[in-house]
């Protein structure tokens, strides 16, 4: 995934590619390779509905004689 840096974003990542001691290439590949390896994949977490959903939802369902 490649993305446009302005000039300022550019200046930034050179002087950080500098204290490095890498080229801005070099620099940016580690960067993304770093990116990618530190991003964990997040499950999906069923999230409970909130309040006006469940009154809604409530709302929906027919209403039964209770005992």
């Amino acid at each position: 995934m490649t993305r446009k840096m302005t000039d300022a974003q550019l200046d930034y990542e050179r002087k950080r590619a500098a204290k490095a001691n890498k080229s801005l290439d070099e620099w940016l590949k580690a960067k993304a390779k770093a990116e990618l390896k530190t991003a964990p994949a997040k499950p999906e977490i069923a999230k409970k509905p909130g309040l006006l959903r469940r009154l809604i939802e409530r709302g929906h369902k027919p209403i039964t004689a209770k005992k």
